[in-house]
């Protein structure tokens, strides 16, 4: 299986306010391999988010490199699918204009790119609401737009960021077989930052667990699920044990 990402002693740091900076990463290495389902867990402020802004070129690296399929990328802005934890639609735009944005901004226009989008649309269970605006629709049809979005970038790797924190119990399990389900079918890499630890081993072929500031080395643990997978593998007793390991792991690493 080919390195989808790789990180090679890569060091990123930040200035404070005070005027001293704050190191996040220190040599930092790992791989991602093309075709994985990788969730990031760690407490709030461990530098989650800083990865993700360092693959999708949000910020530069201080020292290291960053491969992308075996290629060192300088400039990987607009080159990553990225969704956030808040949909980010443009509430002025409708369904079908929301989603078309990255083949917008990479300049395709016209009809046979509507049509890929309406494709796509129908395949999201999308289709009659092309036309709706962003309020019109509910939290998991929004997140599924959003999702759309970051595909259509056209890139293999796709980085969510807690898309579905905000939604309620139910719609969120909803929205985690159907995460799985396309991504079953696109044969895509995601890396997937969660708080929700059972949200992670049910979804995820690995878990990279960041334990440390800065961070040198993110611990790691394989998933002991097949695939497919539905909710009623949440009753797996190896599910349960490692669910129960990982909350105390991260019990500990937490100050209050």
């Amino acid at each position: 299986m080919a390195d989808s990402l790789v990180f090679e002693d890569v060091t990123f740091s930040y200035k404070r306010s005070d005027g001293k900076n704050a190191q996040i990463l220190k040599q930092l290495s790992f791989t991602i391999k093309a075709g994985e389902f990788v969730s990031v867990i760690g407490p709030s402020g461990s530098g989650k988010s800083t990865l993700f802004r360092l693959i999708s070129g949000l910020e530069t690296q201080d020292e290291g490199k960053i491969f992308m399929n075996g290629e060192a990328m300088k400039n990987r802005l607009g080159h990553i699918g990225y969704m956030a934890q808040k949909d980010g639609l443009l509430p002025w735009l409708t369904v079908l204009d929301n989603a078309a944005l990255p083949l917008k901004l990479k300049g395709l226009y016209g009809k046979e790119a509507q049509k890929d989008v309406m494709e796509q649309l129908e395949r999201f269970g999308l289709k009659g609401f092309e036309e709706n605006f962003p309020h019109e629709l509910s939290g998991g049809m929004r997140q599924r737009v959003s999702f759309l979005r970051a595909l259509l970038s056209g890139s293999e790797l796709l980085l969510l960021d807690e898309p579905f924190s905000a939604l309620d119990a139910v719609t969120k399990m909803v929205m985690q077989e159907w995460l799985l389900e396309q991504w079953t079918e696109m044969e895509k890499t995601i890396l997937f930052i969660t708080h929700d630890v059972e949200e992670a081993l049910f979804l995820s072929d690995r878990i990279l667990i960041f334990s440390e500031t800065p961070v040198e080395r993110l611990g790691e643990i394989t998933v002991p699920l097949g695939r497919p997978r539905t909710v009623s593998d949440l009753k797996n007793p190896a599910f349960t044990m490692l669910k129960e390991k990982l909350l105390m792991d991260l019990k500990k690493m937490v100050t209050i």
